[in-house]
This record gives C-alpha cells, structure tokens and sequence, in this order.
C-alpha cells in the first residue's frame, strides 16, 4: 500500500531576522486589490521557519516549505536560498 503526499505550500520571501538558533523569521509580500478603490496594495505577513544549518542572513531571499509543527510557532522549513545577500567583503570599492 502506496500512500502519496500533498503538495505542500511553498513561498517565496526575504529574510528579516535570524537572531535564533536554526529560525528565521521570512516575510512574505503580497499585492491584492481593494475592492472598493480599485488599487493594488501591499499587504506583508511574517513566518517563522527553520534553518537547519543557519545558512540565511538578514535581506536573503528564500524559498520556505510547509511542514510539520516543529515548535509553538514553527511550521515552515527552508528549502533553499535564491538570492543571498552581498557581504561588505566581497564588495571592493576603489577610491578615486
């Protein structure tokens, strides 16, 4: 008996902090119409997920995963790292 897994949700989002140990927290934007003036507006909301080797830094854009609850708050995982940010070392700056 072969029992098949849901897709689980995935989003796509920016790191905001990551000062726990294996958590970050991801915020995630989104723009949604208002129905009664007709403009798009923004509207953000925060997940807190698991870094299990604390790969992200703060203003990385990763993709987290829907998951089991791992604590009070925890139920995404992060996948993968898409872009992630550019540290001041690896940025030279020639002085003219």
């Amino acid at each position: 008996m072969t029992t098949e897994r849901k897709q689980r949700k995935t989003r796509v989002g920016e790191v905001v902090s990551n000062k726990m140990d294996k958590t970050v927290v991801v915020e995630i934007e989104r723009k949604m119409l208002d129905p009664v003036f007709k403009k798009f507006i923004k509207r953000t909301k925060k997940y807190v997920a698991h870094d299990q080797d604390n790969k992200c830094a703060i203003g990385d854009l990763v993709e987290i995963e829907e998951t089991r609850p791992l604590s009070k708050t925890k139920r995404w995982k992060v996948v993968s790292v898409i872009t992630p940010v550019r540290s001041e070392s690896d940025t030279t700056t020639v002085n003219p």
